[in-house]
């Protein structure tokens, strides 16, 4: 194993990993025949098959196992030597991976970029994806912090509130009930709703409130984006209830309006996560503590940044 270079341990491990060269190959912004490529080396150093392909799935073989063994501890004993390092420094470099669900990425980059100001030397990875995939990779400890906006049951976490992540009622700017005061959640289940895809935070959060109350929702359509939401609104194909975050950025609310419900705004926070006796970096460790710093200023920002929105009132 003396010859086996870290670049061919570290294809090695995302294929073992994902189990699929595919992922493997994007996650590493490498092709799909050079992952094969150093695969094939890499097993021909170990003298042994590493994998097994049987139909279209891929298993780990008795060596396989026993090397992602050796890389887990490969690539640990490295991260803490960059924590060190880092600390050393006195947290002016080293790197930042962040994984965070995709509702997130509406206010995440502008924290990564005030952050980067404020350490220049640091480079940041940031992995945008569905909340499904955020809790494996925190299972499979791929990160430094997650960002969620509903805390994981089932899972040893520990897990800090730092933003308020209201969520509203949104329609086009010309449905009936825009305008209306106080519309009752029995009336709003009488129109379509536009939905995320099962398991999102969003759609846990409504369809318990409706549950609640007793009242069961007409979905029309499963999206799978917050954009493709907004843009199905606007075409006028049902109502949605989505984070206030992801309206912050629209341009004076010309064709949605955030409708005024009883039980609305659905009071939710923004959460940074990280597994349970995990011994975060020095770099984490300062993003943690910025956050707790910036939130209060960036959640003021994007309230003001939603009120040419029609139907938002002062409470919400």
């Amino acid at each position: 194993m003396k010859h086996a270079t870290l670049r061919q341990l570290k294809v090695f491990e995302a294929v073992a990993r994902n189990l699929s060269f595919t992922r493997a190959a994007e996650e590493l912004h490498l092709t799909q025949p050079t992952v094969s490529i150093q695969l094939k080396q890499l097993s021909d150093i170990v003298g042994l098959p590493l994998l097994e392909q049987i139909g279209k799935r891929i298993f780990l073989t008795a060596a396989g196992t026993e090397l992602l063994k050796v890389c887990n501890d490969i690539f640990e004993g490295l991260s803490r030597f960059e924590m060190r390092i880092s600390d050393m420094q006195g947290v002016k470099a080293g790197k930042l991976r962040l994984a965070v669900i995709t509702t997130a990425k509406y206010f995440v980059p502008r924290l990564l970029g005030l952050f980067c100001q404020r350490y220049p030397g640091i480079d940041v990875s940031l992995k945008v994806t569905n909340r499904e995939r955020v809790l494996q990779r925190m299972a499979d400890n791929q990160d430094d912090l997650y960002v969620l906006g509903q805390p994981p049951e089932g899972m040893e976490v520990e897990f800090e509130p730092f933003l308020e992540n209201p969520l509203v009622v949104v329609a086009i700017s010309s449905h009936p009930l825009q305008g209306k005061k106080r519309i009752t959640p029995q009336r709003l289940v009488e129109e379509p709703f536009l939905m995320r895809e099962p398991g999102s935070g969003i759609r846990l959060a409504t369809e318990q409130f409706f549950q609640e109350r007793g009242l069961k929702l007409k979905v029309r359509m499963e999206l799978g984006s917050n954009e493709a939401i907004k843009q199905a609104v606007a075409g006028s194909l049902g109502i949605a209830v989505l984070s206030a975050h992801t309206l912050a950025l629209e341009r004076g609310g010309d064709e949605l309006a955030i409708l005024d419900v009883e039980g609305f705004p659905i009071r939710r926070n923004w959460y940074l996560a990280y597994p349970k006796d995990k011994q975060l970096s020095v770099v984490a460790q300062a993003f943690l503590d910025f956050l707790r710093e910036e939130s209060k200023l960036l959640g003021e920002n994007y309230l003001r940044g939603l009120k040419g929105f029609p139907g938002l009132s002062q409470e919400q």
